[in-house]
């Protein structure tokens, strides 16, 4: 709010006009506890599980004897940088550089490779009018 103050040059009730709250709400202070031991211990637990979800803590900390709530648990383990990775799943490359094949020692020799499932480049399946037959 100072700085709506401070930047349009406007007393108080102008600002939180401006801002669109009412000025009691300007003034409002929480009187409620802060949440310093609650989040020590989810870090503490985070730190001691590092597989457990917020979920899982939430679970851990009800047995400890805190009376929190579950979403209130989430907040506090987003805040505190404690989310999973997601895992990314990684593509597996059906083959590696296979090197050049042997030049051919006899008449009618020939080297070739038989596939039974490919995709394109971008990861979509091949046409049904591109797939070869057997017997055509």
């Amino acid at each position: 709010m100072e700085w709506v103050q401070t930047a349009f040059g406007a007393g108080l009730s102008r600002a939180c006009r401006l801002v669109s709250i009412s000025r009691s709400l300007n003034a409002y202070r929480s009187r409620r506890a802060g949440q310093e031991h609650l989040r020590i211990r989810l870090r503490e637990l985070a730190q001691s599980r590092p597989r457990y979800g917020y979920r899982r803590v939430h679970v851990l900390l009800r047995r400890d004897g805190w009376p929190v709530n579950i979403k209130r648990v989430k907040r506090l383990y987003r805040l505190e940088g404690l989310q999973l990775r997601n895992r990314v799943r990684r593509r597996k490359h059906a083959s590696l550089h296979r090197g050049i094949p042997p030049a051919a020692t006899r008449a009618h020799e020939r080297w070739s490779m038989d596939f039974v499932y490919d995709i394109l480049v971008d990861g979509r399946d091949l046409p049904p009018d591109l797939v070869p037959r057997l017997g055509s």
